[in-house]
C-alpha cells in the first residue's frame, strides 16, 4: 500500500464520520487534506496523521475521541496491520508487511515512471536561468545556477507541469560594442581597451575572427568592430551552448534580446509595443519628457524610466518587453533564477508583472542564487579573472559537480571541498549515493549467477526491521519528488537519495539475496531481489533528477 492508497482509505473512513458529526462538514474533503507523515521514530508505526486533530473543530469533536472512531475504521482496512491513538490526537498506523511489501513489485513495474505525479499539472511555466552575456566564457556561479536550474526542471517536469527551460542572451548593448572593439584590438596586438574585455579567451576569438574574415584589418574601424562583434559573437555564444551541453544541461529556447528591439517590415518593436501596452493598463505616466512606469504601486521602491528623455529605451523597457513576450507564447508562470548580484531585480520584476495586470505573488518567481566558491579552485588561464565551468567540469566531473550544487538551497552561500567530492569513499556524498546504485546492479549480477530471479514474489516474507524502514523510505519518494518542485528545492531530491541509500546499505548487511553455501533458492530471496532492484531504480529516477548519471559498477 502506497501513500496514496492510505489516503485514499483515510479519506473513505474519515468523510461518513464528519458527516455523521456534523451534515455537510465533509463536504469538498479530499485525500490532499488528510497529511500522512513518517514517524522519526519507527516504533510508532509506518504512517502518522493529525487529520483528528486538524478536523476536530469542524466537525465539532473532541480530537481524541475522533482519533478513535478513526482507527477503528482504518483497522478494518485491508493492508492496515495496526491503528494506535497517541498524545491529543494524532493517529499512528502500522501496515502488514504483504501491504508494505508490494510496493517493491510496484516500483519495478513502474520503472522510470515512479515518483513522477500530477502535481503541477496545468501549471505552464517559463524557466530562465544562467542567462549569461555572450562576451565571456561561463564562469562557477553560472555552474551553480546551470545545476540547480536544470535540476528545478526536472522535478517539475516530473511532477506534470508544461515547462521550457530557457537562456536570455543579452546581445544587445554597450557591452557587445565594447566586447566587438577588445577583439579588433586583440586582432591588432593593441592593449585591450579600458572598457574592454581581456584574458586569453578574446585573442582566441580574435584569431577565429581573422581566420573567418582575412580581410578584416583592411576595413575602417568602425566596420572591424561591427564585423569582430558579429563574429565573435557568435564562436562564443557557441562554447556556452557546447559548455553547458557537455555539463548535461539543455536549453529548448535560447531568447535574443535584439528580437526585443527588432522592426520587423517597419512595425513597431516588441519594446515600442511594451510600453503602449503597460500605458493601456493605467501604470505609465510622462514626466520631463521621459516616460515611467509607477511600480511603486506593486512595491518597488521607486518608479521606473522606462524611456528617456532622449528616446532611448532603458533595461527596464527590455525586461518589460521579455516579461510580456512569455506571456504572449503562453507561459501563466514565470521563474527568473538570478545571480547574487541581481537582489534589486526582485522588486523590479515583480512590480513588472503587476503593472503588466498579472497577479505579483502568482504569476512570477524570482530566486536568487547565493555565491559559491571551490577550496583550491584557480582562476582560469583563458579567462584570466574568473574560475570556469570547463575547468571544474574537467578537474571535479561532471557527477560530482552537479550533485553537490544541487545539494544545497539556492539561497544558501555555498563553499565545497575539492577532496571530499574526489574520495571514492563514503564521506563524498555522490559517490554514497552512487555506490548504493552500483551494488543494487552487483547484487542482481551475483543473483542472477546463483539463480535467483524475479518468477515469485511474496511481500509478506519482507518482515525484517531493516525491510520495513527501506520500504518506508520508497514510499516517501514521489511525496518528495513533489514537495521538490512545489518549493523549486532540488536539494530534498539529493538528501533523500543519500536517506535512502543509507538504509539500503544497511539492508544489504543484514538480508541475503543469495542463499547461504550450498542452500535452495526460496521464496524470500527472489522476493527480496524484487527489493533490491526497486531501491536500484528507486536511486537511478533520483539522480536523473539532479542531472546526475547511476552506473552500474564502480
Amino acid at each position: 500500500m502506497d501513500p496514496a492508497a492510505l489516503s485514499a482509505a483515510l479519506l473513505a473512513v474519515i468523510a461518513p464520520l464528519a458527516e455523521a458529526r456534523r451534515e455537510g462538514s465533509s463536504a469538498g474533503l479530499t485525500a490532499a487534506d488528510l497529511p500522512l507523515e513518517r514517524p522519526k521514530n519507527r516504533d510508532h508505526g509506518d504512517w502518522a496523521s493529525n487529520a483528528a486533530l486538524k478536523l476536530s473543530k469542524i466537525v465539532g469533536a473532541n480530537p481524541r475521541e475522533f482519533a478513535g472512531d478513526i482507527a477503528k475504521g482504518l483497522e478494518a482496512v485491508d493492508g492496515v496491520a495496526s491503528v494506535e491513538v497517541a498524545g491529543p490526537g494524532f493517529i499512528n498506523i502500522r501496515l502488514d508487511a504483504a501491504a508494505a511489501g508490494a510496493l517493491a513489485k510496484t516500483i519495478v513495474e513502474q520503472g522510470a515512471a515512479f515518483g513522477t505525479n500530477e502535481s503541477q499539472r496545468g501549471n505552464t511555466i517559463n524557466l530562465e536561468f544562467v542567462s549569461a552575456n555572450p562576451t565571456g566564457p561561463l564562469h562557477i556561479g553560472h555552474t551553480r545556477w546551470a545545476a540547480l536550474g536544470d535540476a528545478i526542471a526536472r522535478v517539475l517536469l516530473a511532477s506534470g507541469a508544461t515547462l521550457v527551460r530557457e537562456f536570455y542572451i543579452n546581445d544587445a548593448g554597450a557591452q557587445m560594442e565594447r566586447f566587438g572593439r577588445s577583439v579588433v584590438a586583440a586582432a591588432h596586438g593593441e592593449p585591450t581597451p579600458d572598457d574592454g574585455y581581456g584574458g586569453a579567451y578574446i585573442a582566441a576569438l580574435a584569431e577565429r575572427v581573422v581566420a573567418e574574415r582575412p580581410d578584416l584589418r583592411e576595413l575602417d574601424r568602425e566596420e572591424q568592430t561591427a564585423v569582430a562583434t558579429e563574429l565573435a559573437y557568435r564562436f562564443q555564444l557557441g562554447e556556452i551552448q557546447a559548455s553547458l551541453a557537455r555539463f548535461n544541461v539543455h536549453f529548448d529556447v535560447w531568447f535574443s534580446e535584439r528580437d526585443l528591439h527588432a522592426h520587423i517590415d517597419g512595425q513597431p518593436s516588441l519594446v515600442d509595443e511594451a510600453v503602449d501596452r503597460l500605458r493601456e493598463q493605467g501604470h505609465v505616466f510622462d514626466d520631463e519628457g521621459a516616460v515611467w512606469v509607477r511600480t511603486t504601486d506593486f512595491g518597488d521602491d521607486k518608479d521606473r524610466v522606462i524611456r528617456r528623455s532622449n528616446g532611448e529605451y532603458t533595461y527596464f523597457a527590455a525586461d518589460a518587453a521579455y516579461y510580456l513576450n512569455k506571456g504572449d507564447r503562453g507561459f501563466a508562470h514565470k521563474i527568473y533564477l538570478l545571480g547574487a548580484d541581481h537582489h534589486g531585480y526582485v522588486h523590479r520584476l515583480k512590480a513588472l508583472a503587476g503593472a503588466a495586470g498579472d497577479d505579483p505573488e502568482k504569476d512570477i518567481e524570482v530566486l536568487i542564487g547565493q555565491l559559491v566558491s571551490i577550496n583550491g579552485a584557480k582562476l582560469s588561464k583563458r579567462a584570466g579573472n574568473i574560475i570556469e565551468l570547463d575547468d571544474l567540469q574537467q578537474w571535479l566531473g561532471t557527477d560530482a559537480l552537479r550533485y553537490s550544487l544541487a545539494r544545497y538551497p539556492a539561497d544558501s552561500p555555498l563553499t565545497l571541498d575539492p577532496e571530499i567530492l574526489q574520495k571514492r569513499t563514503n564521506d563524498n556524498p555522490v559517490f554514497y549515493v552512487q555506490y548504493a546504485h552500483a551494488r543494487t546492479f552487483n547484487v542482481a549480477r551475483n543473483a542472477a549467477d546463483s539463480g535467483v530471479d524475479r518468477s515469485e514474489f511474496a511481500p509478506e516474507l519482507l518482515d525484517h526491521e531493516t525491510e520495513s524502514a527501506l520500504l518506508g523510505a520508497l514510499q516517501e519518494y514521489p511525496r518528495i519528488v513533489a514537495f521538490a518542485a512545489d518549493v523549486r528545492e532540488p536539494h530534498r531530491v539529493a538528501r533523500y537519495l543519500e536517506e535512502l541509500a543509507g538504509l539500503y546499505h544497511r539492508w544489504y548487511d543484514n538480508c541475503r539475496v543469495i542463499p547461504l553455501g550450498d542452500g535452495p533458492v526460496e521464496p524470500v530471496h527472489r522476493t527480496r531481489l524484487w527489493l533490491n532492484d526497486a531501491t536500484g531504480q528507486v536511486l537511478r529516477n533520483g539522480l536523473d533528477l539532479l542531472g546526475v548519471s547511476a552506473p552500474e559498477r564502480m
